[in-house]
């Protein structure tokens, strides 16, 4: 048999496994999706992460869960409190076989468990509505497929990977992302399963964002005898929000979105207190600092006011992802195992960010939509396609037995890369 035969017959009989496991996989998407698991319902999210150190046995790999530090946030009085989180689940295996792969998926939802989006509906034979089956849980199941494939195969020593299963993505991964920089030192790419656009393609470069909270302090006095007295923080939040709105437009890329206001109470009093939200997304470093520099000039000048105060909370938590050369090289190498399953996907640009613009700021080439193809994420009417857990899972199990087989990975090494002994 030669060479080439036998890659072949190892990615054919992997490519046949998978098709074989359909139905368990779906099985496990309802498993996951019946637990609520909203980013702020530590219970529910550390429930999916004991489920995932379950299905890991499979995997004969190392497990083990990290605590994560509570997130701060501004609440709507204004006040700075810290919100607990779940656990984070780390699993490993084979750290030092010649070749490293960092793989990564979110375990928390948009919906909180008072959501009435709580359960999984036929749409269609192939497409199902669910909180979550695209976003992200769907990815997961795709994950461990595409592991569980890989193997078996007879290339497993050539290629080690670790897994980090983060619970705050969803809130902009406050806590797990200080992890990501320790992590990307230890691996030559990594693998993100997010979900893919709609129509099936992939996401390529992405915006950065921010997002910040920023409270304004007045004084309190009875509107009709005392109005004199009161200093009107609703005002001056509409001056700053309007200030900062009028941003938009002066560079291209640049998006800022007031999204949330409240504050005041009793129409005869002088509100003293108001607290209002905002994102930012930016295509480099240069317009971060531009905005930074922009917003502190309007603080300022909204501290000037009498008997006001104003004070930022927040800041850019996602750098933008630029395709680097070797992010370039790993594009191509998706799109070969993509035309080997008859999927022609493009590498799109996007706004959206995830947990790839971290490795990519830390300097890891990554790709970050190889979940299921599904659409109208966040929203009541998420939805996927079923058969996409085959393909997307044979695409992931394709792109490892790829790697390890490779016989010219020099685009993939990586200056000052470490190597635990775990």
């Amino acid at each position: 048999m030669t060479d080439l035969s036998a890659k072949n017959e190892i990615e054919t009989h992997a490519l046949k496994w998978i098709a074989a496991q359909q139905q368990s996989m779906q099985q496990d998407l309802w498993s996951l999706v019946e637990i609520n698991s909203g980013s702020y319902n530590v219970a529910g999210v550390n429930q999916v992460a004991e489920t995932l150190a379950q299905w890991s046995e499979k995997l004969g790999c190392h497990a083990e869960f990290i605590e994560m530090p509570p997130q701060d946030v501004v609440d709507d009085s204004g006040q700075l409190n810290q919100q607990p989180l779940g656990r984070a689940l780390r699993l490993y295996k084979r750290p030092q076989a010649p070749v490293q792969v960092f793989l990564c998926a979110h375990m928390d939802t948009v919906f909180p468990s008072d959501h009435p989006f709580q359960t999984i509906t036929q749409l269609e034979d192939d497409i199902i509505n669910g909180p979550g089956v695209a976003d992200l849980k769907g990815g997961i199941v795709v994950m461990f497929k595409a592991l569980e494939a890989f193997e078996r195969s007879p290339l497993q020593d050539q290629l080690g990977w670790e897994i980090l299963f983060n619970p705050d993505e969803e809130v902009g991964s406050p806590s797990s992302s200080k992890l990501f920089s320790e992590i990307a030192q230890r691996h030559h790419l990594g693998l993100i399963y997010e979900p893919s656009f709609a129509d099936g393609n992939l996401a390529g470069a992405r915006k950065g964002s921010g997002n910040f909270s920023v409270v304004t302090r007045g004084k309190a006095a009875h509107a009709g005898r005392e109005h004199h007295l009161g200093h009107n923080a609703i005002r001056a939040m509409a001056n700053f929000t309007c200030a900062l709105d009028d941003l938009n437009g002066q560079q291209h890329g640049i998006t800022i979105n007031p999204g949330f206001v409240k504050g005041g109470g009793a129409v005869n009093i002088v509100p003293d207190t108001c607290t209002m939200r905002f994102n930012i997304r930016i295509e480099s470093r240069e317009q971060q600092l531009w905005c930074e520099q922009k917003i502190a000039t309007i603080l300022a000048q909204i501290n000037t006011l009498d008997g006001i105060s104003i004070e930022l909370h927040g800041g850019f938590g996602r750098a933008p992802k630029i395709l680097s050369s070797a992010n370039q090289t790993l594009c191509k190498l998706v799109q070969s195992c993509g035309q080997t399953l008859g999927l022609n996907l493009e590498f799109l640009p996007t706004g959206g960010c995830c947990d790839g613009n971290n490795l990519a700021a830390a300097g890891l080439p990554n790709i970050d939509t190889l979940g299921v193809q599904g659409g109208k994420i966040h929203s009541s009417d998420e939805y996927m396609h079923l058969s996409s857990l085959t393909t997307r899972s044979q695409l992931s199990a394709l792109i490892l037995i790829r790697l390890a087989q490779s016989e010219d990975l020099a685009w993939l090494q990586r200056d000052g890369m470490v190597r635990p002994s775990c």
